[in-house]
C-alpha cells in the first residue's frame, strides 16, 4: 500500500527534516505518527500526497512511484486519497452539500451517483440533517465531520490526516475517531499524525514516533509515549 525506501529530507538552509526513512504500511492497516513538534512528522505526512518533495529515496503508494509522476499525473494520484487538515479547509461559499459534492463535480462524475454517495458519507458522519448549512453555522466538530465526508467521498484508498482533532475538545475528538475507526473498518488504510496521547494509548493501533528526522519507534499495537 505505501512503502519509503531511503526517504530523506533537507530543506534549503540546511534543515534536516527526515534521514534514511525506511518504513511499509500494509493495506488496510491504521498508523498513528508521533512525536514532538518539529520532529518530522508534517514533513512526513506532506510527502505522501507530493506536497513536499524528498531530496533523496523512493515513496510508493498502492505500488505506484508517485515521484516519477508526471504534472499532468499527480492530481489523479490525488484523487485516490483522503486528506483531512487540523483547520478543515471548507469553502466557505457553498453549503455541506456542495462541499462534499465538489471533489466528485471536479472529475465529472454522474449527477445522480454524486448524490447518492454525497448522501451516504453525510449519513457516515451524522450530518446529512445539516445538508444545506454553510461551514460559518457550524461548530468545529461538524466542520471536521464535513472535512471527513469530503475527503471519503471518492472511496480514496488511503486517508491521511493530519491533526484532525487538533482544534476539538475531548469529548468531540473522540466522536470524530468512532468515524475514523469505521472508515478503517471498511479497509480503509489510515496514516494520522497527532499530539493526542489519550487516543492514541486508547485505540491501541500501530504508532510510529519519529524524532529529529529518524523514526525511532515502530509498535504493532504502541503508546503515545510522550510527557504531555
Amino acid at each position: 500500500m505505501l512503502r519509503m525506501e531511503n526517504v530523506s529530507k533537507v530543506y534549503p538552509g540546511g534543515s534536516v527534516a527526515l534521514q534514511d526513512v525506511d518504513i511499509h504500511i500494509k493495506p488496510g492497516e491504521f498508523v498513528f505518527v508521533v512525536g514532538p513538534s518539529g520532529a518530522g512528522k508534517s514533513t512526513f505526512i506532506k510527502m505522501l500526497f507530493r506536497e513536499v518533495l524528498p531530496t533523496t529515496g523512493s515513496i510508493f503508494v498502492n505500488g505506484v512511484d508517485i515521484l516519477s509522476l508526471t504534472p499532468k499525473e499527480i492530481p489523479y494520484m490525488r484523487r485516490q486519497l483522503g486528506i483531512i487538515f487540523q483547520d478543515y479547509r471548507l469553502l466557505p461559499d457553498r453549503t455541506v452539500y456542495e462541499n462534499v459534492a465538489f471533489a466528485m463535480q471536479v472529475i465529472e462524475t454522474p449527477h445522480r451517483e454524486i448524490k447518492r454517495r454525497v448522501l451516504n458519507v453525510l449519513d457516515l458522519v451524522g450530518l446529512r440533517h445539516r445538508a444545506n448549512a454553510y461551514p460559518n453555522e457550524l461548530s468545529g466538530g461538524e466542520q471536521q465531520r464535513i472535512a471527513i465526508a469530503r475527503a471519503i467521498v471518492n472511496d480514496p484508498i488511503l486517508v491521511i490526516a493530519d491533526e484532525p482533532t487538533g482544534n476539538l475538545d475531548p469529548e468531540t475528538s473522540w466522536d470524530i475517531m468512532e468515524i475514523f475507526k469505521e472508515i478503517n473498518a471498511s479497509g480503509t488504510t489510515i496514516v494520522m499524525a497527532t499530539h493526542d496521547k489519550e487516543i492514541v494509548d486508547a485505540m491501541g493501533k500501530r504508532v510510529v514516533a519519529i524524532e529529529h528526522g529518524n523514526i525511532v519507534r515502530d509498535e504493532a499495537s504502541g503508546v503515545y509515549g510522550y510527557e504531555l
